[in-house]
Order: C-alpha cells, then structure tokens, then sequence
C-alpha cells in the first residue's frame, strides 16, 4: 500500500493529537480537574448518555485499572477493540476485503445504534 505524502502527513497530526491527549488524560483525572468538559446532557437532564464516563474510563485504562474503567463506561471500554479493527479494516480493505465488507454491512450500523441505546436505558434505569 503507497501513501502520498499528503496522507501520511494527515496520519501523522492524528498520532500527534492522540500522543497529547493520551498524555492529558494519563496525567489529569477528569474527575478532578474542571479543565475537562461535563456531559450538557447529564448537566441538563441528570440522567448519563451512552458517552457519560467515557473521560474518566479513559484516564482509568491509561492507567492500567481494566474494573473502574468498565464502572465509568463499559460500553466504551467494550467498544474500544470493535473501533480499533474497523479503523485497521479500512486501511487494510485492498489486502483483506473480506474483513472490510463484514465490519461494513448495512446492519453494523443498526446495531450500534442499537446496544448505544440499550446500553443508555439499562445504565439510567439500573444506575450504572
């Protein structure tokens, strides 16, 4: 696979933004610092999103703690190899197509969708 130097220069910004960020959230707990964003939709409603905890169960996994990052947001923690193959899938589909079309039929879509809303309800009624 040939990359232009556009596209390497583009995979290079991303890798430099995921260092620094990972660098924040490893040395900063969002839980005690208020330089880190609240959910608007916790603030406004006081029930969590499919995304409330995600910072904190962020910072947890940088720091090696697998439970309280899955108390924080297990579905993001559960999420996190599914997001990590598609993004692998796609730079791969030349060599491996097979895996590409399975990550990208019409109903994977559908089904995220649909265990983020599980995931939202059962985490609201259940106070996960």
């Amino acid at each position: 696979m040939s990359f232009s130097i556009k596209v390497w220069w583009k995979w290079i910004a991303v890798a430099v933004i995921c260092v620094v960020l990972a660098i924040v959230y490893h040395k900063y707990n969002p839980s005690d610092f208020k330089l880190f964003p609240k959910c608007p939709f916790y603030v406004l409603t006081g029930l969590k999103c499919p995304g409330c905890g995600t910072q904190r169960a962020i910072h947890c996994l940088l720091h090696l703690e697998i439970l309280p990052a899955i108390r924080y947001n297990a579905f993001m923690v559960f999420s996190i190899p599914f997001i990590i193959l598609s993004v692998i899938s796609s730079q791969i589909q030349e060599k491996h197509p097979a895996l590409y079309n399975r990550l990208n039929k019409p109903c994977v879509p559908f089904t995220c969708l649909v265990l983020a809303i599980g995931w939202w309800i059962i985490r609201n009624i259940l106070d996960f």
